[in-house]
């Protein structure tokens, strides 16, 4: 059984966690979604990469906790890595990650859903940090980027609290982006991938970079980085393509160069 799934469709991967039932992670999977976000990034012809779960019950339930049982802290340590890895790699693909949310999305289910970019949750999906009701904390991400997204109160009643929030409540957090109907989150992340394609992908990455810094980085010196990597695009070729295609009233052809 291959625990990740991976299609290309046009400039779109499609990566789709595949540990039933619950889609949890492993070693294994972990070091597997690290690999292919790498083998991505090395391909020029992808755009965009769309995130979801086999199954129609859960996207992922995060990490068996099975794994944990015996507390070794050696075996914690080693997941730890793996999950930190992947899932950082996951935040620095260089084109758009969306995560299809296709029902729960628990603990490192949903930790690598904050990884991506944008986040489509159907109507039943239910999303929470449970760690802390068994002796863990969420070690992958999720209490710094649960926080950069929905502000420190709600981050801390779902980590603290152990707080669930249904698709209607992630929306209005900004948890989500957008709620849709039962079965058609894959349907809707593709949508949007497509009009990812539209954009320059060398002007996407460099905006990404931008719009992730200044999560750290003061505005005083993130508008001087924002007009350097502007000038920087001069460099490209997309840059040339993209205004001379407007010009010419046709469609851009990107090479990602």
């Amino acid at each position: 059984m291959t625990a990740i799934i991976e299609k290309i469709v046009g400039h779109t991967a499609v990566l789709t966690m595949n540990n039933p039932p619950a889609n949890t992670w492993t070693a294994e999977s972990l070091q597997l979604l690290k690999q292919k976000v790498t083998e991505l990034n090395a391909n020029k012809s992808i755009y965009a990469l769309v995130l979801t779960g086999e199954g129609e019950k859960f996207f992922s339930a995060g990490a068996d906790l099975k794994l944990f049982a015996d507390g070794d802290k050696g075996n914690a340590a080693t997941m730890a890595k793996h999950f930190g890895e992947a899932f950082e790699a996951l935040s620095g693909f260089g084109g758009v990650s969306i995560a299809a949310i296709n029902g729960y999305a628990m603990g490192g289910g949903l930790e690598v859903a904050l990884a991506c970019d944008i986040r489509i949750a159907e109507e039943q999906a239910v999303m929470a940090l449970p760690e802390a009701t068994v002796g863990l904390l969420p070690c992958a991400g999720g209490t710094q980027n649960l926080t950069a997204l929905v502000g420190e109160g709600w981050a801390k009643r779902m980590i603290l609290c152990g707080e669930r929030v249904d698709a209607t409540k992630a929306l209005s957090l900004r948890l989500v982006e957008e709620v849709v109907a039962k079965g058609s989150a894959l349907d809707s992340a593709m949508a949007l991938a497509d009009k990812v394609a539209n954009q320059s992908p060398s002007s996407v990455t460099v905006c990404k970079q931008l719009i992730q810094a200044g999560r750290a980085m003061p505005r005083s010196q993130a508008l001087p980085v924002e007009r350097e990597l502007f000038v920087g695009l001069f460099d490209t070729d997309d840059q040339a393509e993209g205004v001379n295609a407007f010009l010419d009233k046709r469609k851009a052809n990107w090479t990602n160069s």
